[in-house]
């Protein structure tokens, strides 16, 4: 494979049924029938061709069906990090029963706009479509369509100004996978992901970030064997020079086995 953003794909964790990637910024995870890829399943498949045709495919609007060759759950494709992938067809099953019982611990790392005071919170708002946007979700007024039930744990790390604005870097924990559930619950209550050309587009890019500042940043399950894991992604490029410049000390999250 030629393409350059795909040469950025490193494996974090392995073993002989799933394997933990740090999925670079950029790079969509599965195709969606409009746009031509890569996909990190194209890398996938190259990676571990035993994962090829394993989990469970989608249909299009059109009727065509595509494979999510071990693909369990998704990042949207300008969130950066740990992404989890099933190289068995007995793996994908044992992630999608942890991801379904949500005993499956994800945290991701967030600079967003404005102070937040408190030290911690939880944003409980039920996610549905969006009525002024297709592309969009939406936990506030003018949603439309089924609800469902989202809820996102949070903690502030750090709080100040920066090119005449103020920002807070949190960690984030959505307790359910809605899609784009933290970028919605955050832009509900007003403090929207820094540099998300979708739900802050009338915001300005900002602190560096020529994409969303959206980082999955450690991931925690149970493996085959039975063995307690949490895998963490190193702090991209961008995360990195913003955290410097702020001055900002964030230590790195070590992996670990129990």
């Amino acid at each position: 494979m030629s393409n350059e953003i795909l040469g950025k794909v490193q494996i974090l964790y392995e073993d002989a049924d799933c394997a933990v990637l740090d999925k670079p910024a950029g790079l969509m995870v599965h195709s969606d029938a409009k746009n031509d890829g890569p996909f990190l399943t194209d890398w996938i498949v190259e990676r571990f061709p035993e994962a090829k045709g394993v989990g469970e495919s989608i249909t299009t609007k059109d009727g065509e069906e595509m494979s999510r060759d071990g693909i369990v759950h998704r990042l949207d494709r300008e969130t950066s990090g740990a992404i989890i992938i099933a190289k068995t067809q007995a793996g994908f099953a044992s992630l999608k029963k942890q991801f379904q019982d949500r005993s499956v611990k994800k945290k991701y790392l967030a600079f967003v706009w404005g102070e937040l005071k408190e030290e911690f919170g939880t944003i409980n708002k039920p996610i549905a479509r969006s009525g002024s946007d297709f592309r969009k979700w939406s936990a506030g007024r003018g949603r439309r369509g089924e609800e469902r039930e989202a809820e996102t744990y949070w903690t502030r790390i750090w709080t100040g100004q920066a090119q005449l604005e103020k920002f807070t870097l949190i960690e984030a924990e959505p307790k359910t996978g809605r899609t784009h559930q933290i970028r919605v619950h955050f832009v509900a209550i007003q403090h929207p992901v820094v540099s998300d050309s979708l739900y802050a587009g009338s915001k300005p890019r900002a602190l560096g970030f020529e994409r969303l500042a959206l980082h999955s940043r450690t991931i925690a399950f149970v493996t085959m064997a039975g063995a307690h894991i949490q895998i963490s992604a190193p702090l991209p490029e961008d995360f990195r020079t913003a955290c410097h410049s702020l001055g900002i000390d964030l230590p790195e999250d070590g992996n670990r086995t129990d």
